[in-house]
């Protein structure tokens, strides 16, 4: 081998060792942005697919993408490859199968959290086997003999180092499969972000690492070590600067903050669209394409949350939307010179949209076809407990003492049974959590347990109370007629000895006597008769007879038994109740004490020469009555405290007007029996109106006035 061989070769193997250590940073930056309980799985699923795309590219993969071309479709020689002999062979091949094994692991990332682990390796089979090699030799095949035969690449398609060979490739692949396997569960129900990595600065160390690795990876793409391998270096790192300075920049004017995950995506993202084109562009425009990967990237992660994709490490934004951009900045900002054919730009720009669409065409069809039939026949997800479980310890039984705990915990959570302990692993790192969840589950258990005897001891006093209110409201509404009965006596005996039926009284004292004796029985008698009433209600022993209600009747009536008292405090009685007024259904002795009520606190609480008006309205909500008065009222604070049962508002008033303090309490409970709603708007010296309104339920027929004018 000449001199100027063997250094390529040699350079080519240190490219090659540096492009193995890209899958290193591959498995820390997707474990590091996974959730503690599948990093194991995230792990296990980079090295696995390493291993079998490897395998598959030695036996298959190498001759598809660089054997001897059919029309420029596909390789059909160098099976099982063995060149013992041709150092510069087995090197080409070993360089491209990590090219192979980054194109395979793109798409772990992206499906983490959900894929099984046998249906992951299928994945692998058919990008490694399939959709790599086959494009490859597309837009490749012919370079390790400097020879184009693949139809794209003798269209004069560029991509240096694979930013649509190898980047976008992967991307697809993880597209298609994130269309069939769908996201996570819970990936949208929460704000962005909900799904936090389990370890960033792992995630940092394994973006560091992939830039490590693209020294080999655009470097050693030149096959041979010559004056243009500096100048690629230098591109390829000011490209990732750019992209992770711009990505940075713009998520801190979105949330302000500056996130970590930005800054990882976009360095990658300006790696991968500085990889196409990083041999023939100036390093001012490989900071502007690195800048605008980066861009791209954060505007990929927000479009693929807005459709609802859920791409659990980026991959996606990452490496396909960046390599598209890359494979397009070939064109526009490339040298000229070095387009083949003497293409202008617009021509190559042509030419790069081609690859661009073969490449969509042939993986994300493919993957989409291939794995729907598969899932058809082998799901491709893990059951849903497993899922939430965790597939670390699901599918590799591979628990670690954070896992174990954070199980443990869930287990009581799910159950309800937060006080309970967990179990303590002696001398690991989460020891001293643990210790201090048992500390706060012990002193919950403890408050637990006292709540629960507080809990007890206020049911048993409530019982207690309700039982001692039944038994009181039971007894007073049993006493009714024992109590009437004899008041109902004094009244009458009263009235004989007031009206002088059995002739004159010759003192007068004895005259106002039997008139206090007839006045007090009354308010006395109108007293017990709302405490009887209030106490039926309580013990639910008031029923209620419905029939149609004239409320111009009714009123009429309420009117004529007020009437005297009005007179006597200079008030008058005034009823609005219009001619097409509806029977209202109800229980007439209730809508009767309703009104008595209300009409006789108007009277109570309001000066001479006032007027207490009662009002019917209808509409198709419903009927409603309304008292209205213009006496004392009552300020907003007082109204509430109005409705309370034996509330009187003013000690003076309550000296003044008597009263048990129920009236308005009786109104409201009978007003709920009829489903109906009462409100009161009252200002202080400016009177009251209390509504009653019933719902439309309750209307039937036109009034009898209406009908006979009908």
């Amino acid at each position: 081998m000449d001199p100027d061989k063997l250094i390529s070769t040699e350079w080519l193997l240190v490219c090659t060792i540096l492009v193995f250590a890209m899958q290193v940073g591959f498995c820390c930056l997707e474990s590091g942005f996974v959730r503690a309980k599948n990093s194991v799985n995230v792990a296990m699923k980079n090295l696995v697919d390493f291993m079998v795309a490897g395998l598959l590219f030695w036996a298959a993969g190498y001759a598809l993408m660089f054997g001897t071309s059919f029309n420029g479709w596909i390789g059909t020689t160098g099976w099982l490859h063995d060149s013992p002999n041709d150092p510069w062979d087995s090197t080409f091949l070993l360089f491209q199968l990590m090219f192979c094994g980054a194109a395979a692991t793109i798409v772990s990332g992206a499906i983490a959290e959900r894929i099984k682990f046998s249906a992951y390796i299928l994945i692998t089979i058919i990008c490694s086997l399939v959709i790599y090699p086959v494009f490859g030799h597309w837009a490749w095949a012919g370079a390790n003999v400097g020879t184009q035969t693949g139809w794209l690449g003798a269209l004069g398609f560029i991509d240096f180092a694979g930013s649509t060979v190898v980047h976008s490739v992967g991307g697809w692949v993880a597209l298609g499969t994130l269309f069939v396997i769908g996201p996570r569960i819970g990936a949208f129900s929460g704000k962005r972000g909900s799904f936090m990595g389990s370890n960033l600065p792992i995630a940092t160390v394994g973006a560091l690492l992939l830039w490590f690795g693209w020294f080999g990876f655009n470097g050693g793409s030149a096959l041979t070590m010559d004056a243009s391998v500096p100048h690629i270096l230098i591109n390829t790192v000011l490209g990732g600067c750019a992209g992770g300075i711009a990505a940075l920049i713009v998520g801190y004017t979105q949330r302000e903050r500056p996130q970590a995950a930005d800054l990882i995506n976009g360095t990658i993202a300006g790696l991968v669209a500085i990889t196409a084109n990083c041999h023939i562009v100036s390093s001012a425009s490989a900071v502007l394409i690195g800048a605008i990967g980066g861009m791209v990237c954060i505007g990929g992660i927000a479009l693929l949350a807005r459709l609802r994709i859920d791409d659990a490490v980026s991959a996606v934004p990452v490496h396909l939307f960046a390599g598209i951009w890359g494979t397009l900045a070939v064109a526009l900002f490339g040298d000229p010179a070095a387009f083949p054919f003497e293409h202008t730009r617009l021509e190559q720009l042509g030419v790069q949209l081609t690859g661009i669409a073969a490449c969509a065409a042939l993986a994300l069809p493919t993957t989409w076809l291939l794995l729907s039939a598969i899932n058809r026949i082998h799901p491709l997800r893990v059951r849903r407990d497993e899922e939430e479980l965790g597939l670390s310890i699901a599918e590799h039984d591979a628990g670690t003492p954070l896992l174990s705990l954070i199980s443990e915990m869930e287990t009581h959570r799910r159950l309800g049974r937060i006080d309970r302990p967990v179990a303590i692993e002696i001398g690991s790192d989460v020891e001293p959590l643990a210790i201090q969840y048992n500390r706060v589950a012990e002193s919950l258990a403890a408050e637990t347990a006292k709540l629960r005897r507080t809990v007890a001891e206020l049911t048993r006093a409530r019982d207690e109370a309700k039982q001692a209110n039944e038994a009181k409201s039971a007894f007073l509404a049993n006493m009714s007629h024992e109590l009437r009965t004899p008041l109902n006596a004094i009244i009458g005996f009263s009235e004989i000895i007031t009206l002088e039926l059995y002739g004159p009284i010759e003192n007068e004292k004895y005259t106002e006597m039997a008139d206090d004796i007839l006045s007090s029985g009354r308010l006395l008698l109108s007293l017990v008769s709302d405490i009887l009433d209030h106490s039926k209600i309580e013990a639910g022993m008031l029923e209620l007879a419905e029939e149609p209600v004239d409320l111009a009747a009714m009123f009429d009536e309420v009117a004529r038994l007020v009437v005297p008292r009005a007179d006597a405090n200079g008030l008058a009685i005034l009823t609005q109740v219009s001619d097409d007024q509806p029977l209202l259904m109800a229980d007439w002795r209730s809508i009767r004490q309703i009104m008595l009520n209300l009409v006789s606190n108007a009277i109570k609480f309001s000066e001479a020469g006032g007027a207490v008006t009662l009002e019917a309205t209808h509409d198709h909500q419903g009927i409603a009555i309304s008292v209205i008065d213009a006496g004392i009222g009552m300020n907003a604070a007082d109204i509430k405290r109005a409705l309370e049962p034996f509330v009187q508002l003013d000690n003076h008033l309550t000296k003044r007007h008597a009263g048990t303090g129920l009236g308005l309490t009786l109104v409201q409970s009978l007003a709920k029996l009829h489903g109906a709603e009462l409100t009161i708007d009252s200002r202080l010296n400016a009177g009251t109106r209390v509504r009653i309104a019933f719902p439309a339920t309750r209307t039937c027929q036109m009034s009898n006035k209406a009908n006979a004018a009908a």
